[in-house]
């Protein structure tokens, strides 16, 4: 998949590939940690820049800290209070070593100095990630990008909404999964659903012999731009992915979020999203109160800096310590 997003976001190949592939949590974690540790010896960079939430975040942060090497964390400070997920893990060891902690919204801030950080060394910038959003919708209505799979959903049907699943607490036991897919097969017969499947959910689904109703259209996951492309005309996103909590309420997009909790309030209290667990009932009725009362326009601001430029602030921050 990285090359698809390497050419979707426009990134430069990297100059080191790390191969490290997947595994358990622990696998991944050792694998980057060996391979990136010579990269740094030979390097010798002023400062290690990582960014969420991921093993790789907590592995070059490890390395990075024991080769006596700053460490600035983007997106730091998100807290789901659920030390069950190893995101919420990952979290809170790389933020306790992170010299710079750079935050997308107020509670990420609260949370670092509720941890004992200093202030000096928190920066409220803002999401890079919204500032790709913004970077990648200008792209689309320069250049229409729809790729063979979106032009044929697109001939299906004009109203539907877009699903996304894969953490493992949604799709690894069978009595949640089945009681998830129902939720969604109930609440196609009144809107079109199209569920880019993660390879993980595709493989519990055919080891429970789960099967969608026929108003379901089943994918293969998605380039970035190609799924933008479709959930940014959808009615509606269900989904237990983080980034979609935050891209859907900077677009304005009702997001019903598959989960208990989220590291990211501020999507409910600014945004768009609401928490609906994985009880099917409440799924539905969520899904059937947001296709009845359209939603509020007050209820559509988009949180503080999440303009387009955090990208740029962090830079500003990295310039000034770093002297480049």
């Amino acid at each position: 998949m990285s090359e698809v997003f390497f050419s979707d976001l426009e990134i430069p190949q990297p100059h080191y590939h790390l191969n490290v592939g997947s595994g358990s949590h622990s696998e991944q974690t050792a694998k980057v940690m060996t391979a990136f540790e010579p990269i740094c010896n030979a390097e010798k960079p002023a400062c290690v820049v990582v960014f969420g939430d991921v093993n790789s975040t907590l592995a070059c942060s490890i390395v990075a800290k024991k080769l006596k090497l700053d460490v600035a964390h983007i997106e730091a400070g998100l807290r789901s209070g659920d030390r069950e997920m190893p995101e919420e893990i990952n979290r809170i060891v790389t933020d306790s070593i992170s010299d710079l902690l750079f935050v997308t919204e107020r509670s990420g801030r609260e949370n670092l100095m509720r941890e004992g950080h200093g202030k000096d060394s928190v920066f409220f910038v803002g999401h890079v990630m919204i500032d790709n959003l913004y970077h990648e919708l200008s792209k689309l209505d320069d250049v229409p990008h729809c790729s063979s799979v979106v032009q044929q959903i697109r001939k299906k049907t004009s109203r539907y909404g877009v699903v996304t699943l894969h953490r493992p607490s949604n799709v690894d036991d069978e009595a949640v999964l089945r009681g998830i897919v129902d939720a969604l097969n109930d609440i196609s017969q009144s809107l079109d659903l199209v569920f880019a499947v993660h390879p993980r959910t595709r493989k519990m689904l055919d080891t429970y012999g789960i099967r969608f109703a026929d108003q379901i259209i089943a994918t293969e996951p998605l380039g970035y731009r190609e799924f933008l492309s479709l959930w940014r005309d959808s009615l509606l996103v269900l989904t237990d992915s983080g980034g979609l909590q935050e891209e859907s309420t900077a677009l304005g997009i009702p997001c019903l979020t598959i989960r208990e909790n989220t590291e990211r309030p501020i999507t409910i209290e600014e945004g768009t999203n609401t928490l609906v667990g994985s009880n099917p009932e409440r799924i539905v009725a969520e899904a059937r109160r947001v296709l009845v009362t359209p939603m509020n326009s007050d209820n559509k601001r988009v949180p503080e800096f999440w303009d387009g430029h955090a990208s740029l602030r962090i830079l500003n921050v990295l310039a000034k310590r770093y002297e480049f």
